[in-house]
């Protein structure tokens, strides 16, 4: 079993930072205390969200975990190709910088490794066919 954690862009993490802790302090300030607990909620879910984003592979599978909302299983013999994408959908990836997964016929998923090179390795040794397309390279 091999376990990647998603790579946080850290301008990402002081956006919300600075958004959530600006409207805490203001409603502590205010006395709003229904109002604080309720963004206090809403940042321990986030921080929750951050630490159960994770990718594994084991027993010829990609596992995709994002909390509790997106668990994904992708044999990875089903897997054509691993791409570099910068793309900002909705995805279990924590950062823009990330890798699209084409498996099945036209199914994609966005994730965002932390340590690219190693998980890429991972899914080559799983599936030396799978198509690798990074910094306009071309592997196979």
């Amino acid at each position: 079993m091999e376990k990647f954690e998603s790579k946080i862009d850290l301008w990402f993490i002081l956006f919300l930072a600075l958004i959530f802790g600006g409207i805490l302090v203001r409603s502590a300030y205010d006395q709003n205390w229904i109002g604080f607990s309720i963004i206090l909620l809403v940042v321990i879910f986030i921080a929750y969200m951050f630490s159960t984003t994770f990718y594994i592979i084991e027993n010829k599978k990609l596992r995709i975990k994002c909390g509790i909302f997106f668990n994904l299983s992708i044999e990875i013999k089903g897997i054509k190709k691993v791409s570099e994408s910068y793309n900002i959908i909705s995805s279990p990836a924590l950062s823009f910088d990330r890798l699209e997964i084409l498996y099945n016929k036209f199914d994609t998923v966005l994730i965002s490794p932390k340590d690219k090179i190693r998980f890429i390795e991972a899914i080559k040794k799983n599936n030396p066919e799978v198509e690798i397309k990074i910094k306009e390279k071309i592997y196979k």
